[in-house]
């Protein structure tokens, strides 16, 4: 068994100030540093960073809850990071007042504080100690840090692994440690409230046993834990009641995995209680239930007891209705490459858990294919799979296709009313695209239909209940649209139970699969099954794909419409793939508009007759406008949406499309 570590109690100001002084020493004598200098902060690239958040992907999902929640605790107080073992800020929460400041003094994602780039500061020294600590003015090693104040305390999983830090960090700093109180407490606070809930998850299938001196406020404790299999074995145990129960009371420091005194020792051997009366205690049917247990030393604890998720309260297995183990949707979607084959294997344990994910990526990487694909995999495959554009329906529609009408509820609308989109996936998966672009008006309701399971249709007034699993995604920064106001953060919280993040497609090292899979699913669709010659192979291999597999699946459509041979060969692939170069010459990629005769050269002219094709003219109208959606729509008599469908249904993507 190992132990979950929380924070040690408040360091005293000597404690502090000695590991400060130790740090010191290493950044001197063993790192060889210079106090005078001001380095710049040391920035990792995206793929490290983005390796850092894949790495630590479960826990991160918890850790940013609480960032979240301290962040709205103490706004004025500063800055919140989150860190991971090594250092690299995976993410980050604030205001944007300070602009290009936080750059400077490296409180953005990706800085890397390790006190080999950073010398003496609140992040580095506490991976160092693995214990909480304040790093104020110039306590910091570096003059060109000495401006921040930072509270730090370190994170650990549930198995007792070190897993990175939680920093408070401010700019306009107080005068003295006493002012700065607050942050310390707070960030303490929260890293226990991030590490129960961590140990909550990784133990769901035990009993928990929350133990507190406080009968009132067992429901919140975190950091006092015990966790239980099926026999009252204890099988996991956070630090605190590692102190309490198994260790030295008197010492306040964590032992990280030193769990020997409770490992695989039954409850009773821990407290004055019988087997039979932790075998009762264990069939509790009620949370709100209080126990009370003395310990070896005879303290009193007051206990509750929170079940497992996958057993019954009599301690007897739930059978599932069904058991599925074909993942063949998911296993087409990567090749060899390591960030996909890591996050399908995440998506292969989150299909059947209840957890609503949320997908991140750029536009045209796949995001609906993958929640297709998850849907497929799940128990809920053989219901309905609903997806959803918030971005393409127009805002005066939405409202009543998500959440449908009765009759009577618009003039000219259905005679029986009409069943909305949410109600239509009941049983099966709602997929909600671009989630980010809803209207703040309907994400309350929508926030209802997730905590409730219930949906009331306009014109209604009874609530239909719905069972559904809720998949979203969306290419933007939800975080960053709930500090600018635009986007709830509760429901936030209840949309993103698990984040995959999707790669683009010029990251992945599986592209050759990726290029092979589309072909042969677009060489059906047309009954003929052509080679990709190498020199074609290079340019698809070497282009950077702004549009992502999306503008991949169009080079090759185009591609086979123009082969007539058995291979397709590089002159048929589009111009802007033969021809990168002139796509991104201007600004923004508007050169290969502002030259048709580099167009002309390399490609054959349009017919009389194309002139009048809409799709030719929709094309035509989008170069005039420089890819201007807006001022298309204007010129054409359209709305945005149904220029964006257009563009759909003809395979129109954009040179400059991200």
């Amino acid at each position: 068994m190992k132990v979950a570590a929380t924070p040690a109690p408040p360091l005293k100001t000597g404690d502090n100030q000695n590991i400060i002084h130790r740090s010191w020493f290493r950044c001197i004598n063993e790192l060889h540093l210079n106090p005078g200098e001001k380095p710049a902060p040391h920035v990792e690239t995206a793929d490290r960073l983005s390796q850092s958040c894949e790495r630590i992907g479960d826990f991160l999902n918890v850790a940013r809850a609480g960032i979240g929640q301290l962040f709205k605790q103490a706004p004025d107080v500063g800055y919140v990071l989150l860190t991971d073992a090594d250092g690299v800020v995976v993410d980050s929460l604030g205001t944007d007042c300070w602009g290009d400041s936080l750059g400077e003094a490296g409180l953005l994602a990706g800085a890397n504080w390790h006190e080999t780039y950073a010398g003496t500061n609140g992040i580095g020294t506490c991976i160092h100690e693995r214990t909480a600590l304040t790093c104020h003015h110039d306590e910091h090693f570096f003059a060109g840090n000495i401006s921040l104040s930072c509270d730090s305390a370190p994170l650990f999983d549930a198995t007792g692994n070190f897993m990175g830090v939680l920093n408070v960090s401010a700019l306009p700093t107080p005068t003295s440690h006493g002012n700065y109180s607050l942050a310390a407490y707070l960030t303490m606070f929260y890293s226990q409230v991030i590490e129960g809930a961590s140990f909550m998850r990784h133990f769901r299938d035990c009993w928990i046993l929350r133990l507190g001196t406080a009968s009132e406020l067992l429901e919140v404790c975190t950091d006092m834990m015990l966790a239980l299999d099926r026999d009252g074995t204890i099988v996991g145990a956070t630090s605190t009641a590692l102190r309490q129960l198994g260790g030295d009371p008197s010492n306040s420091q964590p032992q990280h995995g030193n769990a020997s005194s409770l490992a695989d020792r039954h409850l009773s051997e821990v407290c004055s209680c019988t087997p039979d009366e932790v075998w009762n205690m264990m069939r509790t049917q009620s949370t709100s239930e209080r126990h009370v247990l003395t310990t070896a030393d005879g303290q009193i604890l007051c206990a509750s007891v929170v079940a497992p998720r996958t057993v019954a309260r009599t301690g007897k297995p739930q059978s599932r209705a069904t058991t599925r183990s074909d993942y063949s949707a998911l296993n087409e979607l990567a090749g060899d490459d390591q960030r996909m084959t890591h996050l399908l294997d995440h998506a292969r344990r989150l299909v059947d858990k209840q957890v609503s994910i949320f997908v991140r990526g750029e536009t045209g990487t796949g995001k609906e294919v993958l929640a297709r694909a998850c849907h497929l995999s799940s128990e809920r495959a053989g219901k309905a799979f609903i997806a959803v554009n918030c971005a393409a329906l127009p805002e005066t529609l939405i409202e009543s296709e998500l959440f449908g009408y009765t009759a009577g509820t618009f003039t000219g609308g259905r005679g029986k009313g009409k069943k909305g989109l949410i109600q239509q996936a009941d049983g099966g998966t709602l997929f909600l695209d671009e989630i980010g672009d809803m209207p703040l008006h309907l994400q309350t309701r929508l926030l209802r239909v997730l905590s409730e399971r219930e949906v009331l249709p306009l014109g209604a007034s009874t609530h239909v209940p719905v069972d559904l699993t809720v998949i979203s995604a969306s290419h933007r920064d939800l975080r960053k649209l709930i500090l600018e106001g635009l986007f709830r953060e509760d429901l936030f919280y209840r949309l993103c139970g698990a984040t995959l993040f999707l790669p683009p497609l010029r990251d992945r090292q599986d592209r050759s699969h990726i290029i092979s899979r589309l072909l042969e699913q677009e060489s059906q669709k047309l009954g003929n099954c052509p080679h990709i010659a190498d020199d074609a192979m290079e340019l698809l291999m070497r282009y950077q794909w702004p549009g992502n597999v999306r503008e991949l699946r169009n080079a090759l459509r185009f591609a086979l419409a123009i082969t007539d041979g058995p291979s397709i060969h590089a002159e048929h692939l589009p111009f802007e793939i033969r021809f990168p170069g002139a796509a991104a010459s201007g600004a923004g990629g508007s050169a290969l508009l502002d030259a048709p005769q580099l167009w002309e050269t390399h490609s054959p002219p349009l017919a009389e007759t194309d002139a009048n094709d809409p799709a030719v003219k929709l094309r035509a109208c989008l170069r005039q406008n420089k890819w201007n959606i807006t001022a298309a729509a204007a010129e054409l008599g359209l709305c945005r949406s149904s220029v964006y469908r257009q563009m759909r249904r003809f395979g129109i993507v954009p040179p400059t499309h991200i």
